[in-house]
């Protein structure tokens, strides 16, 4: 009867171990109201900065594990924050042409992960495929989540995407009119 009994209860405590570890990974949506996007660019004379403006996104946990994620970008929202006026709008112009990011064939960029690793308390190393103007390449940065927070810094190669305008990647003897290939996202999500 003894036996019985400890059998039983070790079922139950093993039973209800399994099943607690079963659970299903729950995805939550990113406000995009609340969340932003800010890139920066860099050339030999300087750098330019600006928004871009989240359409959707969402990040998917396993408790409070990190393992997924989404995202799409509408690139029709990008802006300058640098600069005012004249300035301003023909930035705005030259950066939606297709010289750079050709929003009128491509007017949205996505963003999915495709690995998520725990590297620490909070913090993950996230490989996905980026789509920037119909190509798409594998990208590696790292995530830091605080509660109903994600906050990431990231990288871009524009030459992997056919961003061919003052690269010297393509062009030669462009001297103080070259800018460089990679670009900076500060991505603060608010989920």
């Amino acid at each position: 009867m003894k036996r019985s009994v400890l059998s039983l209860a070790l079922a139950i405590v093993f039973g209800a171990t399994t099943v607690a570890n079963t659970t299903e990974p729950i995805e939550k949506q990113v406000k995009t109201e609340e969340s932003s996007v800010m890139w920066k660019a860099y050339k030999v004379t300087g750098s330019h900065s600006g928004l871009v403006q989240l359409t959707e996104g969402a990040l998917t946990f396993d408790g409070d594990a990190l393992v997924g994620g989404s995202f799409t970008v509408d690139m029709t929202s990008l802006i300058a924050t640098d600069l005012e006026g004249d300035s301003k709008a023909k930035l705005e112009g030259h950066l939606k042409s297709d010289d750079f990011f050709g929003i009128e064939n491509h007017p949205n960029s996505t963003l999915v992960f495709t690995e998520v690793k725990a590297t620490g308390k909070n913090s993950y190393e996230v490989t996905g495929d980026l789509t920037i103007k119909g190509i798409t390449k594998p990208i590696t940065f790292d995530v830091s989540i605080y509660g109903s927070k994600a906050t990431a810094s990231v990288k871009v190669d524009r030459a992997n995407y056919n961003v061919r305008y003052g690269s010297g990647s393509f062009f030669d003897n462009l001297g103080d009119k070259t800018i460089y290939d990679e670009f900076d996202l500060v991505v603060d999500l608010q989920f």
